[in-house]
């Protein structure tokens, strides 16, 4: 499969899940070799909020790094938008990712000699989309995250809360089909954890797709549905 191959799949048109995990498995090289994700299934349906919890340890980032097309899986197959990630050479790996996937981190890492508005249109520059667009989303994405008031801000006249928004905007301004976020309130105090999943609460009643990394009991009952993480194998309640 090309690149052009790769950017020309709609899903959004297409009735298969987001993510497909099908015996799903990743162990590092040795020696001794480490099998961080024992071989898992996993069926994320378009418009989901799915948490994933687990303790320090468990494969929760090694799971974020397989379903955010950061590591091949060594075992199983991945599909992405109905997409066989397999399949795929780096460089379509990463045009795939940068197409559907939208991160949020715990670390809100923005620029900070970098307005609100700035920060977010850096998370286009290696896409096709030509500079006065990608001002113009990040301006839209400000919008929906509630903070076109703020766009010229520094991020160090930012709130915690203020800031992990520009960094969901960030996200959304590429029109990503899955919204991956780790530990996204990690950072915060509990007000300004509260408006952020209320945001993402917001976010899922609008139709996006989204997966939420966390330890936290209060995140994981935000989502939909919940999967449990544990010495490397994922499984769901009965």
């Amino acid at each position: 499969m090309s690149e052009a191959d790769v950017s020309d799949v709609d899903a959004s048109e297409r009735d298969v899940p987001v993510i497909e995990f099908r015996a799903v498995a990743l162990t590092y090289p040795g020696p001794p070799p480490v099998t961080a994700l024992k071989p898992c299934e996993l069926t994320v349906g378009k418009g989901e909020f799915i948490t994933v919890v687990g303790p320090s340890g468990s494969g929760k980032s090694t799971f974020l790094n397989v379903a955010g097309l950061l590591d091949a899986p060594t075992g199983g197959t991945y599909l992405l938008d109905g997409i066989d990630t397999a399949a795929l050479r780096d460089a379509e790996r990463t045009a795939l990712r940068g197409r559907r996937i939208g991160f949020v981190f715990q670390a809100f890492h923005l620029l900070p000699h970098r307005s609100a508005t700035e920060n977010v249109m850096l998370s286009m520059v290696y896409s096709a989309v030509p500079r006065a667009e990608r001002r113009a989303r990040a301006r839209t994405a400000l919008e929906r995250v509630g903070l076109g008031h703020r766009a010229e801000a520094l991020p160090g006249r930012l709130s915690g809360g203020e800031r992990q928004r520009v960094a969901i905007a960030r996200a959304l301004a590429g029109r990503p089909s899955l919204l991956l976020c780790d530990e996204p309130t990690g950072n915060l105090d509990s007000d300004n954890a509260g408006s952020v999943l209320d945001l993402l609460g917001e976010l899922h009643a609008s139709g996006m797709t989204i997966l939420v990394i966390t330890h936290d009991a209060e995140v994981a009952r935000r989502g939909g549905r919940t999967v449990t993480i544990r010495d490397g194998v994922l499984s769901e309640p009965a």
